[in-house]
Parts: structure tokens; sequence; C-alpha cells
């Protein structure tokens, strides 16, 4: 469940758990801001980018300030594998404002793709570790995925590099794989998306790394409590407003 909730191209992230699954036909990326690193595409962002500025110059009481690390080539998938309308572009995708109609074959395809999501993230949640890269959960997920037969959604998304978003600490959402290594008491969000049979099926959840200290347990498990009051909410006619209130 992101901090943020608007497109551009990604730049780095972090964010606490969302752990059901959801499938839509198109998934915005979000921008965030690390440190001293801020991209924004809408003005009214400006406040938060700050905050995080301001965030990521503090150090965090008994742990080092997160620190980007090397981003490794983009890894292949095989020509078999149907790719999503984006692919091979970094533009972002229109998104289509209208309604969406499903039917009883779509429905089943939205669960295979959640469904596969599902199993692909908590095998992901298995990986972490201390010493454990963000890279190799990356490679870990992106093999996953494919011998499944699907696309790592994530992938040329807007130009995003990795196959899997994770988000370390401090990193907002939507954290881009590299070589820094997991270390105890470091909290991380996994964000998985598959494209399969037409359909992105989403989903992530935040895990602890060791031992992690209290007040990083009470962020995850306030998140995870906000996010199981939103998804209580969801009923037939209920505005998206309704969710928006109960998660406050």
């Amino acid at each position: 469940m992101g901090l943020l909730a608007s497109p551009p191209p990604p730049v780095f992230p972090s964010s606490p758990c969302r752990r059901s699954g959801k499938a839509t036909l198109q998934k915005h990326f979000h921008p965030v801001a690390t440190g001293k690193s801020c991209k924004w595409g809408k003005a009214n962002r400006t406040a938060i980018c700050r905050a995080a500025e301001i965030h990521g110059s503090e150090q965090i009481k008994g742990r080092e300030q997160l620190r980007r690390g090397t981003v490794s080539p983009r890894l292949p998938v095989p020509d078999h594998i149907p790719r999503p309308p984006y692919d091979g572009t970094d533009r972002l995708p229109e998104v289509n404002p209208d309604r969406q109609m499903h039917d009883r074959e779509s429905i089943v395809r939205m669960r295979a793709a959640c469904e596969l999501a599902a199993r692909v993230l908590q095998y992901a949640g298995t990986l972490v570790k201390p010493s454990v890269t963000t890279d190799e959960i990356d490679r870990a997920v992106h093999q996953m995925i494919i011998d499944a037969g699907a696309y790592p959604s994530p992938l040329g998304y807007g130009g995003f590099p990795k196959s899997v978003c994770t988000s370390v600490n401090e990193c907002i959402c939507h954290g881009i794989p590299d070589s820094r290594a997991l270390r105890d008491g470091d909290i991380i969000n996994i964000d998985v998306t598959v494209y399969l049979n037409g359909y992105h099926g989403d989903t992530s959840r935040t895990y602890f790394c060791g031992e992690v200290d209290e007040p990083a347990k009470q962020l995850v498990k306030v998140t995870e409590e906000c996010m199981l009051r939103g998804i209580s909410a969801c009923k037939h006619g209920a505005s998206f407003k309704t969710i928006g209130e109960r998660i406050r």
C-alpha cells in the first residue's frame, strides 16, 4: 500500500504492507524520493517530496541511512511469453477512463494472475535474510514468473529496469533492486505484479529481516490493519472515498 498515488517514471521507493491480491488491466509505478534524489511529475506532490528529503537526510536511530547500490542489467524474457502493451517503450500507457465490465472468463483470468502473484510473493518472502541482496530476490522472482509463462509487469513499465519492486526501510515505494545486501533489523516491502493471459495480478507485503525494532513492528502492524479495514469496506456500490475514509 503505497504512500503516493500517481504515475511518472519510478526512481527510488518503500511502503508498508499490502497482502491481498488485486487484478488490474493497468498499473502505475510511482516516482519516489530518497535522500537528495527527488523527481516528480506533479506539483501537488512537492510537500511529500520535501518530507522525503528531510526524512532521508536524518539518520534513523540505530540504523545506517539507506544508500543505493549498483543496478544490474535488465533480465531477458523468453520470446514465447506474451508481453503487456507497454513492453518495448519507456512511455506510460494511457489509462482507460471507461468503466470495465468483466465476464466469467475474464474473472477466471484475473484470479489466475492473482494466484500466481500470491505464490511468487510467498516465495520471495522466504528469501528475506541478512546478507541477501535485493538483486538476488529480483532474479529469483523473475525466474519463477517466466517459468510460469507470465511476464513480470514492472519490467520496462515507464522505464523501470527490474522485475519486482523491493523497498527497504525509509524508501517510500517501488524500490529498484540493486546490490545492497539486506541487514538484520531491516524491513522490506516486496511488490510483485505478473502479467498473465492479458491481466495483471498485483500484490505486496512487508517483511522483517532478522530482529527488527518495536517502531518498525508497529508500523507494519498498523498499516496491515488499515489495509484490512479498507478491504472490509469493499462491496458493490461502495465508493473509493468510503474505502479511503475507513483506512484513514
